[in-house]
């Protein structure tokens, strides 16, 4: 092995526990490429069900991945004080892990959240001599004021607001899955200081791997012979999908367009009372991760919007995007941010974002459009993410920063 690698963020996941996270994708990569790679990571995640060990401390080799989990106070809620109480437990336990038994860094990667890691990190940059890297995949604490329930004179916001400064001044190297993290870096250190854009990408075998929608879900809430508008993800406030509806509201009347979303979270029981009266809109039980792109060839456009706020001025490079990408369907997408990736394979169109208005207009013009012009698009999207976007190249291009 060439260099050693300690990849931290307490929401690392692999897919054996339902869903693979960037980081085990990368550090498999880092494998490949002759990095000794150990991912540290908690047991308590909102997202997936990780196992509860026994141990404080468990060891398990994943794909050539050396993982060490941290079993931290376990959770429900995004938005609980459990979770901050886990955050904390999990400094604590990482400052007191043993480490005898792990080869020396060379880099240490934190990766949000949490952002209290930067200071374990910085901890052990000092400690072995090692590159550090501060990776921001959400601006914390910006996304919380903008669209969360948070103020920006809270005292645990001007205590994260402290800490992101700290990340950025003491980090060697800074990296953002966004396009345009340098301009939020500039605007709260007041210094330009240089950052890298290490983007979300895929797994081809991941995609691969589909599988049949559930029996009876195509009959019961797919319809035939309609023009098809489909999102797929979560729905609740962040995902912004008020706009879809509203848009939805005012083409009641059009009887050739359907607007399907397929999904759960806390607005999904209000949207379906809401549309209880509507004929062109319908809301989908959720399904598994390898049934949605069999449920995105269904659909004839995509769509997913974000809210109105300052975060996404700094760019985008969700997940979401690139499933609808490699779907090979054109892209419609309510977002006044950073452009980046639609813009750049010229698969689909940035609207303004929360204006109904201009969404009617723009899905009836793709409605209109003929199926080879459509397909055409959407296939412009597949090409161009299979050759930017492979885990493959993202992680060789990670890896020149460390040298």
């Amino acid at each position: 092995m060439n260099k050693a690698i300690w990849y931290i963020s307490k929401y690392s996941s692999p897919l054996k526990y339902g869903f693979a996270s960037r980081h085990f994708y990368l550090a498999e990569e880092f494998h490949k490429l002759n990095y000794r790679t150990i991912i540290i990571s908690s047991n308590s995640n909102h997202l997936v069900r990780i196992p509860k060990f026994a141990a404080r401390y468990t060891r398990e080799m994943i794909n050539g991945v050396e993982t060490w989990w941290i079993n931290t106070i376990q959770y429900r809620g995004s938005r609980s004080i459990r979770r901050i109480l886990s955050w904390l437990d999990f400094e604590w336990k990482l400052l007191r892990m043993p480490t005898f038994s792990l080869p020396k860094p060379d880099v240490v990667i934190v990766s949000s959240l949490s952002l209290l890691t930067i200071f374990n990190g910085y901890r052990l940059k000092k400690k072995y001599g090692a590159k550090l890297v501060f990776e921001i995949r959400d601006i914390w604490p910006l996304t919380i004021v903008e669209e969360g329930p948070f103020r920006s004179n809270n005292p645990f916001v001007k205590f994260l607001a402290w800490t992101e400064r700290y990340g950025y001044r003491k980090a060697d190297i800074i990296v953002g899955t966004m396009p345009n993290l340098g301009g939020h870096v500039e605007a709260v250190t007041g210094t330009q200081i240089g950052c890298h854009c290490i983007p979300f990408g895929f797994k081809s075998e991941l995609y691969d791997c589909t599988e049949p929608l559930p029996p009876g879900y195509e009959e019961t809430y797919i319809p035939r012979g309609k023009f098809i508008v489909g999102y797929a993800g979560s729905i609740g406030r962040t995902n912004a999908l008020e706009t879809l509806l509203r848009c939805a509201e005012q083409m009641a009347e059009e009887r050739t367009i359907h607007f399907l979303l397929v999904g759960d979270g806390d607005l999904a029981e209000t949207y379906r009372r809401r549309i209880q009266s509507l004929n062109n809109i319908t809301i989908a039980p959720k399904i598994g991760k390898t049934q949605v792109q069999t449920f995105l060839a269904r659909c004839d456009i995509l769509y997913f919007a974000v809210m109105n706020t300052k975060v996404w001025k700094f760019g985008q490079s969700l997940n979401k995007v690139i499933d609808y990408m490699y779907a090979g369907k054109p892209i419609i997408a309510s977002y006044s941010g950073y452009p980046s990736m639609i813009n750049e394979a010229g698969c689909g169109i940035f609207l303004p974002a929360e204006e109904a208005v201009a969404l009617k207009k723009t899905i009836i013009e793709y409605a209109g459009m003929p199926g080879d012009r459509l397909r055409e698009m959407g296939l412009r999207g597949k090409a161009w993410l299979l050759e930017n976007r492979s885990y493959e190249k993202i992680a060789a291009a990670y890896v020149r920063l460390f040298d």
